[in-house]
């Protein structure tokens, strides 16, 4: 309607096994300020995690807001242990702990947005039948910005890299156990991912 523009991008496993992936990493790519995502269970893949940190790296502030209460021990350890990539890479990490974080969103330059039903772990991206909306429009990517913004002020911790190299070496074992759990259980039941972002 008016000047928006939204697509509905869905993810099944005949024909579009990797579109909500591809809408996401192409707004992640073509970034130049700003990517703001909020996801409850992230466990990117090789390609989503390299697009990340080389768009932290060309100087677009990465910000990601994750759970940081323990719903599911498996999957919240897993992708702990992915923080130091990311953290070396100058992504900033927020961890929600007001509540449970269920939000699927993101926001990219203030102008690109998605909310979904898709998480970005292998479980969403390579396994589940998922459904996200795209939009194109500065008010909404405004107004969504703003309540993760919110969310965060009111909720959420930074996870600094001094204080992540401060974690005590158990809660680190725990994190790549954990990792190598999910990866060996993706190999087992799941099929795999384009080359370039197998988990």
């Amino acid at each position: 309607p008016g000047e928006q523009r939204a697509a509905l991008v869905m993810r099944d496993n005949l024909r579009h096994r990797h579109d909500i992936e591809h809408a996401y990493l192409d707004a992640v790519r073509r970034a130049r300020r700003e990517i703001v995502l909020a996801n409850a269970y992230f466990l990117p893949g090789l390609r989503f995690r390299h697009a990340l940190c080389d768009a932290a790296k060309r100087g677009v502030r990465v910000v990601l807001l994750l759970q940081g209460r323990v719903e599911y021990a498996l999957q919240h350890y897993a992708t702990r242990a992915l923080y130091r990539q990311l953290l070396e890479a100058g992504v900033e990490i927020q961890e929600y702990e007001a509540s449970f974080l269920h939000a699927k969103v993101a926001v990219v330059d203030g102008r690109w947005a998605t909310v979904g039903s898709s998480n970005i772990d292998p479980f969403s991206l390579l396994l589940a039948r998922e459904a996200n909306v795209v939009i194109d429009d500065p008010g909404f990517a405004l107004e969504l910005k703003s309540s993760l913004l919110e969310a965060m002020v009111g909720g959420a911790s930074i996870i600094a890299p001094q204080r992540w190299r401060a974690e005590p070496w158990i809660s680190r074992a725990a994190s790549w156990v954990s990792y190598g759990i999910v990866r060996l259980l993706m190999g087992v039941v799941g099929p795999q991912g384009e080359k370039g972002s197998l988990y």
